[in-house]
C-alpha cells in the first residue's frame, strides 16, 4: 500500500491594504490558522465540542421516513431538497403542551422515537414517566410510570410492556400501568435482568422480549461464590454520619478461580408465571446470544463450556423451559467466540441467519429450521474480509443489510446480500460507514467520513434496494482553521515476515526534516479494537495531534491480535498475550529508526488498558529500546484478570503456567531502566488496582523506580475534566523525560 497523506484546503481571504493608491490595490493572504489547545482536542475540554464536527444531525426513522431531531422541533427530511429542512412535525412547545396531562415535560427532542409506522405518535420520556403523544391531535394518548432507580429496563413497542430492575429485583409493568414483581431474592450477589459474563460474548443486556412482547426472557446470575474484590468508596463528601471510607466490594472472578452461575428465566405476561430453562447445572458454562422464535414458542441460546473451545446452539420450549434440541455445534482448537444471536427472516419463520468465523472470517450463514433440526442452506457472504455489523433485513427485496471491510481492510462500507448469496455494495465503499436501518429495511441512514478532503462528515439516506444515495448534510472539517500536522499511513510487514500491518505516522507541526525528533508510540494491540481506519484523519486521537504540536513524531501500529483482520490474525497471540504483539511493535520501532528525522535514543510508548499492559511489557522486555513510557490502567499479570476474557486468550493459569509466566510483568520489574509512569483509577473494576500495586511492589523488591499516579474514585477510564487533567499529566511526563 502506498503512503497516503492528509491534505487540507487553504482558505484565502482578501484584505484591503491601501486606500491611497488610485486603483485601490488589494492583496490575497492565507487565512491565519491557530494552534490547538488541549481543550480543543480532549473530550471534557472546555472547547472540545466547538472544534468537533458541526451540523451533525440527530436522526431517526418514522417507518421508512427519516426524521431530524432538533432541540426544539422534529421535522421530516425534505424529499425535494434533502439538504434543507423539510416539514415540521411538531415543536417542543407543542410536545410539552400535550404532555401537561401526563404530568411531565421534556427539555429537548434529541431522544424522541417514532415506534409506529403510519401513526402520528412520538414516544417521549421524562422524569418518572414516558408517554405517547399524538402530534396531529396534539394530545397525550398513553403514558406509563418510570423510575429513576431502574438499573436496567426494556420497553416493547408492540405490547407496551416494560421490564425493569429495581433494588436488585425484576419487575414488569403492562400497558395499563399494572406492576408485577417477578423476584424477591435479588441482591448484589443474586443479580436479575442485567448483563452477565462480564459483558463478554456480545452481551449488553439481561432482558429479552419475544417478538410479540408477550413473554420476557431474562438472566439470573448467582455470584455469591465469587471472591469479592475490596474496592473502596472514599466517602469524600459525606452528607451525614462518619467520614470514614467505606468498603464497596465487587464480585470479580479471576482467571482459574470460581466463576458465577447463570440461568435463564422466562416470564409469561398472560399466565403470570416464570419458568427457568432446564439447562442443567450452570457451573462453568456460558449462556449467550439469547433469541426468540417469531411465534414466541421457543428460546434459542448459544452455550459455551468454560474452555470456550466448544459451543452449541440450543433450542428450549418457552412455555415449559424444557430442552428441545441442539441444532448444531461449533468447535475451535483455540477458542470460539459467538457475538450475535440468530436472526429469523421476517418473511420466513422457518429460516434464520447466523454469524460465525468458521471459515476464518466473520460471515453470514443461512439455515432452515425444521422440527428441531437446523439445516445449512448456504453461506451468504464469503471471502477474506469480515462482516462487521448486520443491521437487519430489506423485507421487500428479501436481503440482509450489513457492513463489512470487503473493499478495504481498514474501511467499513454498506452492503446487501440476497438469499442466493448475491452481494452488492450500497453506494460508495470508501471511508468508514455507520448506518441504521428503517423498520422495513428499505431505507438506511448512513453517517460516514473519508480520511481526506474538505468534508469531515456526511449523512446520506440510502435506498437499500439499489444503493441510490441522497445526501442530507455535508460538514466541513472543523480543523480547517487549525495548524494540523501531516498524517501518513502505510503498511509494514509483521514479525512473521508475511502479514501486512497498518500504521499511522504523524509529523510534528512545522516539521523540519533536518531536525531530530523524539517519537512516541501509542499502542493498544489487543482483541476487539483497532487504531488505524479509513475514517476522518485515519482515526487519529486528539492527544496525538496535541503531542505532534508539542514537537513529537507520533506513531501507531495495529499488530497481530487486533480486530477485523480474520481469525488467524487474531489468534496469533493465543496462550501468549503480549509476545507476538511486542515483536510486531518492534518492527514499528525499526521503521521509526530508519527515518532520518527520528532520534533513536528518544523513543517513548503509551497505552491504556491492554495498551497499558503492552506499554509496561515493552518497557521491561526491551529496556534499551524505550526511554520513557506511560501505562494507563494496565493488566500486569493475566492471572489477576477476569475469567471470560482472560481464559479465552490465555486458558487458565493451571493449564498454561508457562504462558502466564511469560506474559507477566512482575518478573520483569527488575529489568526497568527508563522512566515509567503508571496511572490507574482508584476504583477500577476492569483492570483492578491489584495489577498496578503488585507491579509497584515487585519494583520495590527489585530496586527499580517507576512513578505512580492515581485518580481517586475514578474507574477504568477518566471522564470529563479528569480526562483533560489525565492527558496534561501524560504530556507533562513525556516533556520532562523524553523531549
Amino acid at each position: 500500500m502506498s503512503i497516503r497523506q492528509i491534505t487540507f484546503a487553504i482558505l484565502l481571504a482578501v484584505f484591503p491594504i491601501s486606500m491611497m493608491s488610485q486603483n485601490r490595490n488589494m492583496t490575497v493572504r492565507a487565512k491565519i490558522k491557530r494552534n490547538f489547545t488541549i481543550d480543543d482536542l480532549i473530550p471534557g475540554g472546555a472547547t472540545f465540542y466547538q472544534s468537533s464536527v458541526a451540523n451533525r444531525k440527530y436522526t431517526t426513522f418514522w417507518g421508512e421516513q427519516c426524521v431530524v431531531l432538533d432541540l426544539d422541533h422534529c421535522s421530516l427530511v425534505s424529499k425535494k431538497n434533502p439538504m434543507d429542512e423539510g416539514e415540521t412535525l411538531f415543536s417542543l412547545a407543542d410536545a410539552n403542551a400535550a404532555l401537561t396531562t401526563a404530568g411531565f415535560s421534556v427539555q429537548h427532542l434529541y431522544y424522541a422515537t417514532f415506534p409506529y409506522p403510519g401513526q402520528t405518535l412520538v414516544l417521549l420520556k421524562g422524569k418518572g414517566k414516558q408517554a405517547l403523544v399524538d402530534w396531529k391531535a396534539k394530545k397525550t394518548v398513553w403514558s406509563q410510570p418510570l423510575s429513576d432507580s431502574y438499573a436496567a429496563s426494556d420497553w416493547h413497542a408492540a405490547s407496551r410492556n416494560l421490564a425493569f430492575v429495581r433494588d436488585h429485583n425484576l419487575f414488569v409493568c403492562d400497558a395499563d400501568g399494572n406492576e408485577q414483581q417477578l423476584t424477591t431474592d435479588g441482591t448484589s450477589d443474586m443479580v436479575y435482568g442485567q448483563s452477565v459474563h462480564r459483558d463478554e460474548f456480545g452481551i449488553s443486556s439481561g432482558l429479552f422480549w419475544s417478538d410479540k412482547g408477550d413473554k420476557l426472557a431474562f438472566y439470573r446470575m448467582d455470584q455469591s461464590m465469587v471472591s469479592p474484590y475490596p474496592q473502596v468508596d472514599l466517602n469524600l463528601e459525606p452528607e451525614e454520619g462518619s467520614r470514614c471510607a467505606q468498603a464497596a466490594p465487587d464480585r470479580y472472578p479471576m482467571a482459574g478461580e470460581t466463576s458465577h452461575k447463570v440461568t435463564v428465566g422466562v416470564y409469561d405476561m398472560a399466565s403470570k408465571k416464570t419458568v427457568y430453562l432446564d439447562a442443567g447445572d450452570p457451573t462453568d458454562r456460558y449462556f449467550t446470544n439469547i433469541a426468540w422464535s417469531p411465534d414466541s414458542k421457543y428460546v434459542f441460546l448459544i452455550e459455551l463450556d468454560r474452555s470456550q473451545k466448544h459451543a452449541k446452539l440450543d433450542q428450549y420450549d418457552a412455555n415449559t423451559g424444557t430442552f428441545v434440541a441442539t441444532l448444531f455445534k461449533e468447535d475451535n482448537d483455540k477458542y470460539f467466540e459467538p457475538l450475535t444471536p440468530i436472526k429469523f427472516l421476517p418473511w420466513d419463520n422457518s429460516r434464520f441467519i447466523y454469524e460465525t468465523r468458521r471459515d476464518g472470517y466473520n460471515h453470514i450463514y443461512l439455515y432452515r429450521l425444521d422440527q428441531a433440526k437446523a439445516e445449512l442452506e448456504r453461506q451468504l457472504t464469503q471471502g477474506q474480509f469480515e462482516v462487521i455489523d448486520v443491521l437487519g433485513f430489506n423485507r421487500k427485496e428479501k436481503s440482509v443489510i450489513f457492513t463489512s471491510n470487503e473493499a478495504d481492510p481498514i474501511g467499513c462500507a454498506l452492503y446487501a446480500v440476497d438469499m442466493n448469496g448475491k452481494n452488492k455494495p450500497l453506494g460508495d465503499t470508501g471511508g468508514w460507514h455507520d448506518a441504521t436501518l428503517s423498520e422495513d429495511g428499505t431505507t438506511a441512514m448512513d453517517a460516514w467520513a473519508m480520511p481526506e478532503g474538505p468534508i469531515a462528515h456526511r449523512q446520506d439516506i440510502v435506498d437499500t434496494s439499489n444503493g441510490k444515495r441522497t445526501t442530507i448534510i455535508d460538514s466541513r472539517d472543523p480543523w480547517d482553521n487549525f495548524n494540523v500536522p501531516e498524517i501518513k499511513t502505510g503498511t509494514l510487514k509483521a514479525a512473521d515476515g508475511v502479514t501486512d500491518l497498518y500504521y499511522r505516522l504523524i509529523l510534528p507541526t512545522d516539521f523540519d526534516p533536518a531536525k531530530k525528533y523524539p517519537a512516541v508510540i501509542y499502542v493498544y494491540g489487543g482483541p476487539h479494537a483497532h487504531n488505524i481506519d479509513a475514517t476522518r484523519h485515519w482515526g487519529v486521537r486528539g492527544w496525538d495531534i496535541w503531542m505532534a504540536q508539542n514537537g513529537y513524531v507520533m506513531f501507531c501500529l495495529d499488530n497481530r491480535g487486533s480486530e477485523h483482520r480474520g481469525l488467524e490474525f487474531e489468534q496469533a497471540t493465543f496462550k501468549h498475550l503480549g509476545v507476538e504483539e511486542m515483536k510486531d511493535q518492534l518492527k514499528g520501532v525499526d521503521y521509526l529508526k530508519s527515518l532520518p528525522y527520528i532520534d533513536a535514543d528518544r523513543i517513548g510508548v503509551h497505552g491504556w488498558s491492554f495498551g497499558g499492559f503492552m506499554t509496561t511489557s515493552l518497557m521491561t522486555t526491551y529496556p534499551d529500546v524505550f526511554k520513557v513510557g506511560v501505562a494507563g490502567g494496565p493488566v500486569i499479570d493475566w492471572k489477576y484478570y477476569e475469567v471470560m476474557y482472560g481464559e479465552r486468550y490465555m486458558e487458565t493459569p493451571q493449564s498454561n503456567p508457562q504462558g502466564y509466566a511469560q506474559a507477566s510483568c512482575l518478573s520483569k520489574a527488575r529489568n526497568l531502566k527508563g522512566r515509567l509512569l503508571i496511572i490507574y483509577g482508584g476504583n477500577d473494576p476492569v483492570c483492578v488496582p491489584q495489577h498496578t500495586l503488585s507491579f509497584i511492589r515487585a519494583c520495590i523488591d527489585a530496586d527499580t523506580y517507576p512513578d505512580l499516579f492515581t485518580y481517586p474514585g475514578d474507574e477504568h477510564n477518566m471522564m470529563g475534566t479528569d480526562r483533560v487533567h489525565l492527558h496534561k499529566k501524560i504530556t507533562q511526563y513525556f516533556n520532562d523525560f523524553l523531549k
